[in-house]
């Protein structure tokens, strides 16, 4: 349906995740994708979606001149929120096994946003999951850790990996929106676009 919408159009995909880009495929969406380095740097007073809308706006600011009429722009954010301060992607294992630890027992919320992006327009919106997670021991985290690398991932997991099926207790929301894009929210927002 999205492909018969957008026949005279091009989608761009800014993100260079895999799972995105499996998303827009199950979506049936041709599109293609164009990365720009960003630094994701947003201002300290910005909270939970504030962040992750500022900057999927900022990934769509660097295409600003780049844009043809005919082209459609996706951008993203994910954020993991943790007692009000947000995780993203860790820095390295010492940080990745401490998010995990913070989040172990504990349930945190996932937001994505989405900013779709023409040169005549834009739209941002988001979306938020609460994940339960189980108490994890150190040996857990270690392992799942050593064993899958999640370093590219917001709070340093990706919950369709082993750690989604040992230790998530209960989600709340979309699934798609915790792997790194609510796809439900963005076919909407793309038929109506």
């Amino acid at each position: 349906m999205l492909n018969e919408k957008f026949k005279n159009h091009k989608i761009i995909l800014a993100s260079g995740s895999p799972r995105r880009q499996q998303f827009l495929k199950e979506l049936d969406i041709d599109f293609e994708i164009r990365l720009k380095e960003i630094e994701e740097i947003y201002p300290n007073h910005l909270q939970a979606e504030e962040i992750t809308d500022f900057l999927s706006k900022l990934k769509a600011s660097a295409f600003e001149n780049d844009l043809q009429d005919n082209e459609v722009l996706i951008t993203s954010d994910t954020i993991v929120w943790l007692e009000n301060k947000a995780l993203g992607k860790p820095s390295d294992a010492s940080q990745a096994v401490k998010m995990l630890t913070e989040m172990s027992g504990k349930t945190h919320k996932v937001i994505t946003s989405v900013c779709i992006k023409t040169r005549q327009k834009e739209l941002v919106f988001h979306d938020e999951t609460l994940v339960t997670f189980a108490k994890l021991t150190l040996k857990e985290i270690e392992y799942y850790l050593n064993n899958y690398k999640p370093f590219d991932k917001a709070g340093s997991y990706g919950i369709q990996e082993w750690i989604g099926l040992v230790a998530i207790e209960k989600i709340e929301g979309s699934y798609s929106n915790v792997v790194g894009l609510p796809t439900h929210k963005l076919y909407k927002e793309l038929m109506n676009f």
